[in-house]
């Protein structure tokens, strides 16, 4: 594949067909949107040609962009610049509108809150912030003390002072609670480095890891961490240990990882017995062990790794406990294996394979294995006592809810931490007995504002594909909203890498909600909502699964009177916004309009440039056209940038970052451009690209509330409710 061509040799140049925003007739109307310059760039692989005219906006520096922004070549700037200003105008009349959301989902949130502190030998640990604070400060106290004798041992907003972007990684105290290690990000492009701090001053000694994953590993003698660092393409690829005291650059390499395609991390048993070097792709995995109290140990390979063979292990009193897809186990099985296993031969079924029952993680204390599994799209954790294999299990009665096991520090307890919560209910913390089986309320989310449950409906529908599955939906309205046809509905998906999405309780969603919109979660094929079968049924070879559960989706809710294709908001980010430009390509009259935040959708040139972070280990998610025609096929023919054509399209809002390693920023700016010279209406279009975060957006509980905020300004503003 030839490199880009120098976008210095680029301009930009205004565009007099573009359009005046939707929903507001007497607003001004804004400037011309840019149109960017086209060059035509040709491509050849597998004897197929192709035909990139914006190729020029991949900036060829991307690597020293994510860590410095002013190295970004000056033209593809204008650009940015240029559409940024176009959409500031665009959504101008919606100031007001802005503000007014930022207030009330602000004050929805507590603004003096704290965690529930979280036990560990002499100390509890947990998080507060104090009112008016964007970041939390992390506190401890005596175990059996008090909010009165905690102490702070990281303030993060004093950390964030004066940084435009502030993202905290890893934090770790070690095993004798006298260090802690943490991490954090200032450019949003997930390059983290870790300080070291002395507990009892509470000041950082000095040393600075850079370019890590940000996750420390203590070791059991509290002598040093383990930590992963990541190479100029941004992948982790290598496990050092760093000895307190020394210079970072004289650390140890442990393991280094020289397939590009898998992506590594380091961890710890529960029992705190081993380091674990996890190793992986979206289907393949392999773990090396090395015990806690020898740093110098060489990491023992529990199994190799076998293409779609993947697993996970924890480690109690000698019996390694591993959660695993092994011997057809689809939905996963737990195994047992002594400590000095060496293969999967040694393994021997403990918690057997049940199809439909997909066990998602699980975890070991000194007398009982928990695990989270889902049947019929629902969680619930189950108990297995150690000694005699008694079992139980512990769920909700809610059609839909959102659950999720906390886990402990502690290894010799009885006592889990999990969380409840549904689009309804405001999350709950609960502590749970394992061996007496009491539920102990700790914490309920306060919603200052005031929330009655019982103004919100919640339900589960089913919409039924052409092949006969049927996709879930989770839906969440007031109590007064008609359900004639005529309520907006804003529709979320995602559907990849298994990811399901939890329907949890959203305080942001209820300002929509509020308004009068409809909530709803498609919980479409890609994710493991109906067990692994329903992750494998969209992905690869049956990707457009995804899509056309998204439409069929919206027709179910469109037949069932919940709303009208013209009133229907699509929304995704991520593989998600992949969705939403499939869709819009597919199917652009059923939906009013789309939002795609952080958007993959230059899927086939992304696939096709190994030397991008993500996309070795993509492969197994969608396939690999530089190595399969058939692979590259497929993609062509759904890959959202390169399948717009000249035809209507709703309006559409689309947010990048300009240092996301996950979804360049060019991928969204070039399908923009795109979509601008080839599209035959007079909708509205608009890019918004944060030119100081990442994928995850602007940093601080606060800040991000401002994104949240515009997405739902212009969807009201596109739906005539503004």
């Amino acid at each position: 594949m030839a490199p880009p061509p120098n976008p210095k040799a680029h301009s930009l140049t205004p565009s007099t067909a573009e359009a005046d925003t939707i929903g507001t007739p007497d607003a001004s109307e804004p400037n011309a949107a840019p149109r960017a310059d086209k060059r035509s760039e040709r491509f050849e692989v597998h004897g197929r040609t192709r035909q990139d005219d914006y190729a020029w906006l991949r900036a060829p520096n991307w690597q020293d962009v994510f860590k410095d922004t002013t190295a970004l070549d000056p033209a593809i700037r204008a650009y940015l610049d240029a559409e940024n200003a176009y959409q500031s105008e665009a959504m101008a009349p919606t100031a007001a509108l802005r503000e007014a959301l930022i207030a009330e989902m602000r004050g929805r949130i507590k603004e003096d809150d704290s965690s529930v502190p979280a036990p560990d030998g002499p100390f509890a640990y947990g998080t507060a912030y104090e009112a008016g604070a964007e970041y939390p400060r992390f506190v401890r106290h005596p175990r059996d003390g008090d909010a009165a004798s905690e102490t702070v041992i990281l303030d993060g907003e004093k950390e964030a002072a004066d940084r435009s972007y502030f993202s905290l990684g890893g934090m770790s105290h070690s095993t004798d609670h006298a260090w802690l290690a943490w991490s954090y990000d200032d450019k949003g492009s997930e390059f983290y480095g870790i300080s070291v701090r002395d507990l009892s001053t509470g000041k950082d000694t000095g040393t600075r890891i850079e370019d890590t994953s940000g996750n420390p590993v203590w070791s059991a003698r509290s002598k040093g961490f383990f930590y992963t660092r990541l190479d100029q393409n941004h992948r982790p690829n290598r496990v050092f240990f760093h000895r307190l005291g020394t210079d970072p650059a004289d650390d140890a390499l442990i393991y280094e990882e020289t397939d590009a395609g898998f992506f590594m991390g380091v961890g710890k048993t529960q029992s705190s017995e081993f380091v674990v070097i996890h190793v992986h792709d979206h289907e393949t995995s392999e773990a090396w062990l090395i015990p806690a109290s020898n740093s110098a140990a060489e990491p023992r390979l529990l199994a190799e790794r076998e293409t779609g063979v993947e697993y996970d292990v924890d480690e109690a009193d000698g019996t390694l406990f591993i959660l695993t897809n092994a011997d057809g186990a689809r939905d996963f099985k737990i195994a047992t294996a002594p400590t000095d296993a060496s293969r999967r031969a040694d393994w021997t079924d403990y918690v057997p394979h049940e199809d439909g029952r997909l066990i998602l993680n699980h975890m070991v204390l000194k007398r009982h294995l928990i695990w989270l599994e889902r049947r019929d799209g629902l969680p619930r954790i189950v108990v297995k006592r150690l000694s005699d294999g008694e079992e139980h299990a512990v769920a909700f009665d809610e059609e839909a809810y959102s659950l999720g096991l906390s886990g402990t520090y502690e290894f010799e307890t009885t006592t889990i931490r999990f969380s409840y919560s549904s689009l309804t209910t405001p999350s709950q913390t609960y502590d749970y007995d394992v061996e007496t089986r009491t539920r102990t309320l700790l914490k309920t989310q306060e919603v200052p504002s005031g929330h009655d449950p019982d103004d919100y409906v919640t339900r589960r529908i089913f919409a039924t594909a052409a092949d006969g599955e049927t996709i879930p939906i989770s839906l969440l309205y007031r109590t007064d909203t008609p359900l004639d046809g005529t309520a907006p509905l804003m529709l979320y998906g995602y559907g990849a890498y298994g990811i399901s999405i939890p329907a949890g309780f959203n305080t942001n969603a209820l300002s929509l909600v509020d308004r009068g919109f409809v909530w709803a979660i498609a919980h479409i094929r890609g994710g493991k909502d109906k067990g692994f079968r329903w992750y494998e049924a969209g992905r690869r070879e049956q990707k457009t699964n995804t899509f056309t559960d998204f439409i069929t989706c919206a027709d179910h809710l469109v037949a069932e009177g919940f709303t009208s294709y013209e009133t229907i908001v699509a929304q995704g980010g991520s593989a998600g916004g992949m969705l939403m430009g499939a869709v819009a390509n597919i199917a652009p009259d059923k939906f009013g309009a789309i939002v795609a935040v952080v958007p993959f959708v230059d899927v086939l040139n992304t696939m096709l440039d190994d030397t991008l972070p993500l996309t070795p280990p993509e492969w197994p998610e969608w396939g690999n056209p530089l190595a399969s025609p058939e692979d590259y096929d497929r993609i062509a023919a759904y890959s959202p940038y390169d399948n717009v054509e000249a035809k209507d399209y709703p309006p559409m809002l689309v947010l990048a970052g300009l240092t996301d390693p996950r979804v360049t920023y060019w991928e969204p700016a070039k399908w923009v451009a795109k979509l601008r010279e080839m599209k035959t209406d007079d909708n509205l279009l608009l890019l918004r690209t944060n030119m100081d975060a990442g994928h995850g957006g602007a940093s601080g509980r606060f800040n991000r509330l401002e994104e949240v905020a515009y997405i739902y300004a212009f969807s009201l503003m596109v739906m005539g409710k503004a």
